[in-house]
């Protein structure tokens, strides 16, 4: 019988399925690329609102293009639209990123709307057992950002 690890009973492991053959796509990361209207304006809410850190930056002809940004291990790049498919391109629609945390999340909440962030909800706990809140990055790119709830 097999027993959930990390509960000081013996752990039987379950079988594993066997994989598939030719085996399926495995990815061991995602790193989601968001297309801005305005680099800096992105780049600073979301350094300055919600605390990520640049990991590289992209210039071309001295113009900053693109950046990595980093928030615990998740990664997330910006770009500058080149407006090739015109200035009225909607970004963020019918899109969101959901990223999970194990800080404190009223705390978090709270420090973010502190920084001049607006949340589209306050932390509430999901139907389907998360807590979780969401905001609107500058963009209309939606976030939630949840933790499982204890």
């Amino acid at each position: 019988m097999a027993t959930k690890r990390g509960t000081g009973e013996s752990a039987a492991r379950t079988a594993r399925p066997k994989r598939k053959t030719p085996e399926t796509f495995r990815a061991r990361a995602l790193t989601p690329s968001l297309t801005v209207n305005d680099l800096k304006q992105s780049l600073a809410w979301y350094e300055t609102v919600l605390g990520f850190t640049v990991e590289d930056r992209w210039e071309s002809n001295g113009a900053l293009r693109g950046v990595e940004l980093k928030a615990g291990t998740t990664r997330l790049m910006l770009n500058q639209d080149d407006w090739a498919r015109g200035r009225e391109r909607l970004k963020g629609e019918g899109f969101r990123l959901w990223f999970d945390t194990a800080q404190d999340l009223d705390a978090l909440a709270a420090d973010i709307t502190a920084r001049g962030g607006r949340l589209d909800h306050e932390p509430r706990t999901m139907p389907w057992g998360h807590r979780a809140f969401g905001l609107t990055d500058p963009d209309g790119y939606r976030l939630t950002i949840a933790q499982l709830a204890r």
